[in-house]
């Protein structure tokens, strides 16, 4: 039998230009993302299957500009591909260039020719120049780089057949031995380049020079190779910058007649159809009026569109539960499944719907190229707030997790600015909150139309996310003056063309965070919901059978219905519970709130993650049901404080538990990622600390006055 071997292919360019939609065709849903060893910054791998029967990993890396990094996200790309004895090397590299801005990847494309790394260039959206009169010559660009090149547009399918061909007949790795460069080194380089030849296991000069740059950081060197390398570089005149700067316009020389060659155009340079939408798009008022009105539109859909699809789910589950319990009434393991088990799977199933369309109109976005100008627009605002331009890729990603959004954040060169964008992000309201937004928006909110065509409660959706938005500019202003940040910055980034999304990267995108979702917060909510059943089932010593029988003995006295005297029942015995005793001693911190034990329990429990608030509040109002086929969200909107007809989700209360959740810290995860990212607890705590105190006296401002 025939040993499979894996081939690892890394995908490498310039952010933009079409490196993951090419990662998606090549591995379609055979994907994994984990992060990279040591580090917090996510990669992506998949599977494509090779010809000859081997299977390739394929690594989609980060885009960087050049071997020489600016940012801590490209020293992880440059550890991987320049370590002498670092992470194991890709044995192949597809460089991945945009054809309508080629002269911008010669630069990082020459390096990696240089480096000696098997290579294929691909050229992606060759297919836009030949549509503006140009043309292009595989020819002449693969006789400069001395590597195959293909025009591919991964957009139309045209020629992927092609590039997969030259995959399969270039998956074997060979040692280079041959020492063309693209790139002449001065007598320095040289030097120290040679001498390093014969200590280091590189295979060529240029591999030699580019560990010598890096040596004080790059993995794989021992302390005394790092020692000889800094007394090697004193001594031959080796000033590392200046030799950067020198290579870098060393290479640029020479792209000119590398153009001249290669790109041939029958046209004369005229506004593009992308020039004529920024006008309009990027315009100093327009710009931020049409965002507005889009996020206004994204809100109104998320609410809109997914009413139908959650009632079903809602309603199949409380049916399914109802039926269980009915088919064996009495069964402790039947009401495990339906009040436990079902209770918490339906709390995460009901929000796919909401989830996967915020995800499907925020990819849609993002491939369309719109995303980058709302970067651009708002570069000038963020730094009015201690914030670098940068900063709002961090923000908006925070509209799905913060958690990857502190980790972009590795982009800002200036500590502080980097360490307010950090502070600030878990303030915009995130995905896990949606669950939360969903039911307690319903009670806060009456489903009905402003005009006759705006949903009032789409329109409090988008109230929240706003909320979250003014206390991340406000918490940035704060900390600015805090932390005295006064070092400025520059924002440099690529506009992408307006192009129509590929919708395949579009529902791999949705897919990937629906499941996400699923998975990573349905197994914490499923756990919890187990234990919060096993609390609520259970109480100390016989308190919960001598609640019970109290509160039968008073029925019987006063003639009360059996229906009620039920529903007093399954009240009496949850509140004797192990877990109605956690909620009475947390209770008089909340009351001034409006927060009964129940939203305490809730509280506490979703620390682990906002959206284990819903599962809880399932679990809960399950097991203290008496009517086993209504919603959840039916069994909290009857809910009333004990011994009064009063309502407990008044307008008020939900109104403050909404401004609770939109500024509380409640993520573990996130706060362990910060602490990672800062290398202290300091900042940990102090981020919980603040926008607890936030969340807490927002939410009593917002009961004293909508109460």
């Amino acid at each position: 039998m025939t040993e499979v071997k894996t081939i690892h292919i890394g995908l490498v360019g310039n952010p933009n230009s079409g490196k993951s939609s090419l990662f998606n065709y090549l591995t379609g849903l055979r994907q994994n993302v984990s992060n990279f060893p040591g580090v917090t910054v996510e990669k992506k791998t998949g599977d494509f299957y090779l010809d000859n029967g081997n299977m390739a990993e394929v690594i989609d890396l980060p885009g960087l500009y050049s071997l020489y990094p600016n940012s801590a996200e490209e020293k992880i790309v440059v550890n991987l591909l320049v370590a002498p004895n670092g992470l194991p090397k890709p044995d192949l590299i597809l460089y991945v260039a945009d054809a309508t801005q080629l002269e911008r990847h010669l630069l990082l494309a020459t390096q990696i020719a240089d480096y000696g790394y098997p290579l294929i260039f691909v050229l992606n959206m060759a297919d836009l120049v030949e549509q503006n009169g140009g043309t292009i010559s595989e020819n002449a660009l693969a006789g400069y780089l001395g590597v195959p090149v293909v025009k591919v547009s991964v957009r139309n399918g045209t020629n992927l057949n092609e590039l997969t061909g030259l995959i399969n007949k270039h998956t074997t790795r060979e040692p280079v031995t041959s020492d063309r460069a693209l790139y002449t080194m001065s007598d320095p380089e040289k030097g120290v380049a040679d001498t390093l030849m014969g200590h280091l296991p590189v295979t060529n000069r240029y591999q030699a020079l580019v560990i010598a740059h890096h040596h004080e950081w790059v993995e794989g060197l021992s302390t005394d190779d790092r020692l000889r390398i800094s007394k090697l570089c004193v001594e031959a005149g080796f000033h590392s910058l200046k030799l950067q700067v020198r290579e870098t316009l060393s290479r640029y020389d020479h792209y000119d007649e590398v153009m001249r060659e290669v790109v041939k155009s029958n046209r004369r340079a005229q506004l593009t159809l992308t020039d004529k939408i920024d006008g309009v798009i990027t315009h100093k008022f327009l710009g931020p009026l049409i965002f507005f009105i889009i996020m206004f539109f994204v809100f109104q859909a998320i609410y809109t569109w997914s009413a139908f699809p959650m009632d079903m789910i809602e309603m199949a589950f409380a049916k399914a539960g109802a039926w269980l319990q009915g088919l064996f009434p009495g069964m402790w393991w039947a009401d495990l499944l339906a009040n436990g088990i079902l209770a918490g799977l339906g709390g995460v199933l009901v929000f796919v719907p909401q989830i996967a369309i915020l995800f499907l109109l925020l990819s849609v976005l993002e491939e369309s190229g719109y995303m980058s100008r709302v970067v651009f627009m708002f570069d000038s605002i963020m730094q009015k707030f201690g914030m670098n331009g940068r900063s709002m890729v961090a923000l908006i990603s925070s509209g799905a997790c913060a958690i990857p959004a502190i980790m972009s954040t590795r982009t800002i060169s200036s500590q502080k600015e980097r360490l307010i964008t950090i502070l600030v992000s878990p303030l915009i309201s995130c995905s896990a909150r949606l669950p939360v937004y969903a039911v307690l928006v319903g009670f806060a909110v009456p489903d009905e139309k402003w005009l006759g065509l705006f949903n009032l409660q789409g329109m409090a959706f988008m109230g929240l996310y706003m909320l979250g938005i003014m206390g991340a500019l406000a918490a940035a202003l704060f900390f600015r003056f805090i932390l005295r940040t006064t070092s400025g910055s520059y924002l440099m980034m690529e506009l992408p063309d307006y192009k129509p999304p590929i919708w395949k990267n579009v529902f791999i995108s949705v897919w990937e965070k629906v499941m996400s979702f699923v998975a990573g917060a349905g197994k914490i909510i499923m756990i919890i919901s187990l234990v919060l059943w096993f609390l609520a089932s259970f109480g100390p010593g016989d308190r919960m059978s001598k609640a019970e029988e109290l509160v039968r003995a008073e029925a019987l006295t006063l003639g009360t219905a059996e229906e009620e005297t039920n529903h007093k029942v399954a009240a009496a015995r949850l509140e004797s519970s192990w877990i109605g005793h956690m909620g009475k001693v947390l209770e008089p911190t909340i009351r001034p709130l409006g927060f009964d034990w129940k939203i305490g329990i809730a509280l506490i429990t979703s620390f682990a993650a906002r959206e284990v608030f819903v599962g809880t509040m399932a679990t809960i109002y399950s097991i203290g049901a008496t009517d086993d086929e209504k919603t959840i969200r039916e069994r909290m909107a009857a809910e009333v404080w004990p011994g009064t007809s009063d309502k407990v989700y008044t307008r008020a209360t939900s109104f403050a538990l909404l401004v609770f959740y939109v500024f509380a810290m409640q993520c573990m995860s996130t706060l362990a990622i910060v602490r990672k990212e800062t290398g202290t607890w300091k900042w940990p705590v102090v981020q919980f600390v603040f926008m607890g105190v936030l969340a807490y006296f927002g939410a009593m401002l917002v009961q004293v006055m909508v109460g």
